[in-house]
């Protein structure tokens, strides 16, 4: 059996909506707010009878009872009948419950705000990508992350040399010196955020905007999830341990080498490193996206905001009607150019 719980309204019984410019729960019937501290949590579940077929994932909506059918990695969403937000309990608890979520800080009304003035400032894109119809298409995501931690003990060893010039008289002096370089040092690492979620993991939306404030994350509580939808992790930290590993020595290779500055070339550098302390976190964080599906492109356009900080990213679609256009105009203005010249000069 699969459970869904949707966050009820104390007044009114009516679904309750996490705001991100208040940072409070309102509900849209009786236009009651609340705070955090004022809510219980309601962990009744609502549930409906196993599926004869597990590959489905079915889930029964507790507001108006129709059957909503999800992706597997989907913890939070709408009901597709009475557009109730509801949150699927068993997503989001156990073994996949996240250790923290940031909860968002940009409303809906900016992120559009800010999509259109995005939009308009490309030359060569459709219209119809940020029509009326797509901007309604934005959805605020919070996306599944591993968020890490690290001490490391690294050693680099590297010849350095230096090449002094200088000239007396009519003769031109060059010394050059050579260094056996040894840094040695212990380097911390925080917050670094890593994607939790393997059909992401060939977008770079997900890194690009980074980074996010975590130290602004808050204790998960599914009631931030509430007006939002939400992926559950399905890579495990174990999947991309390795990746991991790799990044974190190469970030130690890289500082020890930035502190041999001053040395003309750096060169048959070795690093060792050893991880002495590593932990990892499951966080939920916001972003705001808007997709668009191309007539070519087999991988969707897109464009996504980071919830909190508002830094974008995209990858947009080239409207080729207007690219030849602006190319044959730009061309004919420059054989004007060179004809107008020529006459002159001739």
């Amino acid at each position: 059996m699969s459970d869904v719980v949707s966050h009820k309204c104390p007044n009114c019984d009516g679904p309750l909506l996490f705001d991100p410019e208040t940072q409070a729960f309102h509900c849209e019937y009786c236009l009651s707010t609340f705070k955090e501290g004022d809510i219980q949590n309601n962990d009744e579940p609502s549930s409906v009878e196993e599926l004869a077929k597990e590959s489905f994932n079915l889930y029964s909506c507790p507001s108006c009872g129709a059957e909503v059918v999800t992706e597997e990695t989907t913890a939070a969403t709408f009901c597709y009948y009475c557009h109730n937000p509801v949150v699927l309990k068993d997503r989001v608890s156990g073994e996949f419950l996240p250790n923290a979520i940031l909860p968002f800080k940009i409303s809906e009304a900016d992120a559009k705000k800010a999509f259109i003035k995005w939009a308009n400032s490309k030359k060569f894109i459709p219209k119809d990508f940020f029509d009326k119809s797509q901007i309604e298409k934005m959805s605020g995501v919070y996306f599944p992350y591993w968020n890490v931690d690290a001490e490391l003990k690294g050693s680099l060893k590297a010849k350095g040399t230096k090449i002094d010039v200088w000239q007396i008289g009519e003769t031109e002096y060059t010394r050059t010196r050579r260094y056996d370089l040894i840094r040695k040092g212990n380097l911390t690492f925080r917050s670094l955020l890593k994607n939790a979620l393997s059909k992401n993991a060939k977008q770079n939306m997900i890194e690009s905007v980074q980074p996010f404030p975590v130290m602004d994350c808050q204790t998960f509580d599914s009631k931030y999830l509430s007006g939002f939808q939400a992926e559950k992790r399905d890579l495990e930290f174990q999947d991309i341990k390795s990746d991991i590993d790799s990044e974190l020595n190469y970030y130690t290779e890289s500082l020890l080498l930035r502190d041999t500055a001053g040395y003309g070339r750096i060169s048959q550098s070795n690093c060792h490193s050893t991880i002495l302390n590593q932990s990892n976190q499951y966080y939920l964080l916001p972003i705001w996206i808007v997709t668009y599906k191309g007539e070519t492109k087999s991988e969707p356009y897109y464009f996504a905001m980071n919830g909190v900080t508002g830094n974008t990213s995209g990858i947009l679609p080239i409207d080729q009607t207007k690219l030849i256009a602006a190319s044959t105009l730009l061309g004919s203005l420059i054989a004007g150019l060179v004809l107008l010249g020529g006459y002159f000069l001739f």
